[in-house]
């Protein structure tokens, strides 16, 4: 038996999934420790009971996805309307340096995925899909590349590769990050340089900007929407001009949703609201993610499981060992720079959280660290999603 899902009914299903997915967090200690999102829970739920049952002979479901890439757009657009050049001149050269070696992971983590996807003979696209699309990039890129390598570039189970990709980087994440970071304080005799009032992002991430309104929510809205419809545009555009490349217009759309911001910073004419901000993208993202999930064709897993395995654990190693030796030293082979090693594990497996909770389990140890709480939030938060994109579309087009 088939049961179709209208698109409606499909967002309802998706919602329904991420409540079961925050309810079982506050149940399984474990799924909150890993900081493992709702929707990734309760979508895995229902991709796994689909599997049953269709392997079953009992039923299938046909999901109408329609409305996923809508709130994919405007996920990504929210990060392009974060993306402040104030922030870059706040942070000084800690973010700039944590922001070249985050960029080098990146290119790494594609560069090792390819080679050893050829190494096992498997279609170097998996070793993408498994390199900064799902490591550095997370569920959300996952979800957004996915769909691409299936209908542009014919990979079957792309998103299903993707999506067990960046589970398996969110849990080796953040069981790596804390051992590193205690080791290296340990074995090189480092201390805590106490609290600093250095630090303060208030004035420019709008902490204390007031309640959101009507006005500021329908204002950053339209911004995001007229983003997406002139990536749009420009993506047809440059499709046309230039044949064979591709250039996904949500990516487009980041950019120009980050020209709003920085020339509205420069003109005074638009006020960004981080509050506003954060509230669309958390709505967005957890929307698009749980229709990705309970989208997912487990059943195509089962041919690429092998050589997925080994590339996710030679990605693991190779995290590992760039926090210890290039991370650690690039940032200043001090305390704070051992804590911020521990947090690139999270944040170049996972996601900003991951890396900011594996740096609280070292400081909760070993003293405040807040030259590393300062520079991993804004790069992780503003910057690396951005660039990380625009390497991914490199190396999907040349290479």
């Amino acid at each position: 038996m088939e049961l179709n899902l209208n698109m409606m009914q499909t967002v309802a299903l998706a919602v329904c999934m991420f409540y079961l997915g925050r309810w079982l967090k506050t149940k399984i200690t474990i799924l909150d420790k890993f900081c493992i999102p709702s929707p990734v829970v309760g979508g895995l739920i229902f991709a796994i009971v689909h599997l049953i049952l269709k392997s079953s002979g009992i039923v299938s479901f046909n999901l109408d996805v329609t409305l996923k890439n809508p709130f994919m757009m405007v996920f990504f657009a929210t990060i392009g309307l974060g993306a402040s050049v104030s922030l870059i001149k706040k942070g000084g050269v800690g973010v700039l340096l944590f922001t070249a070696i985050a960029v080098v992971l990146v290119a790494l983590q594609n560069g090792v995925g390819i080679a050893l996807a050829k190494a096992v003979g498997a279609d170097p696209l998996i070793g993408l899909l498994c390199g900064s699309i799902t490591m550095t990039g997370g569920h959300g890129t996952a979800g957004a590349w996915g769909p691409t390598f299936e209908t542009d570039f014919g990979l079957p189970g792309a998103s299903a590769i993707g999506m067990a990709a960046a589970t398996f980087g969110l849990v080796m994440g953040s069981l790596i990050g804390g051992p590193i970071g205690r080791s290296l304080i340990t074995r090189k005799g480092l201390k805590s340089a106490g609290d600093s009032d250095e630090y303060d992002l208030s004035d420019i991430v709008g902490e204390e900007q007031g309640k959101i309104t009507f006005d500021k929510f329908m204002l950053h809205l339209s911004l995001l929407i007229i983003s997406i419809g002139i990536g749009a545009i420009l993506e047809y555009g440059i499709k046309t001009a230039i044949p064979g490349l591709n250039i996904p217009s949500y990516v487009i759309a980041m950019f120009i949703a980050a020209l709003f911001r920085n020339v509205g910073e420069a003109t005074g004419k638009i006020h960004i609201d981080k509050e506003t901000t954060d509230l669309i993208s958390d709505v967005a993202l957890n929307i698009f993610l749980s229709i990705a999930l309970i989208e997912l064709r487990l059943w195509e897993l089962k041919a690429v499981a092998g050589p997925m395995l080994v590339i996710l654990i030679a990605q693991t190693v190779m995290m590992g060992l760039f926090a210890y030796f290039i991370t650690f030293n690039v940032m200043g082979r001090d305390f704070d720079a051992a804590v911020l090693s521990a947090g690139h594990c999270g944040f170049g497996m996972g996601a900003t959280p991951n890396g900011i909770a594996n740096m609280q389990s070292v400081v909760e140890g070993f003293g405040p660290a807040p030259r590393a709480f300062f520079i991993l939030p804004i790069v992780g938060a503003f910057f690396i999603d951005i660039l990380n994109v625009f390497v991914i579309t490199l190396f999907v087009n040349f290479f």
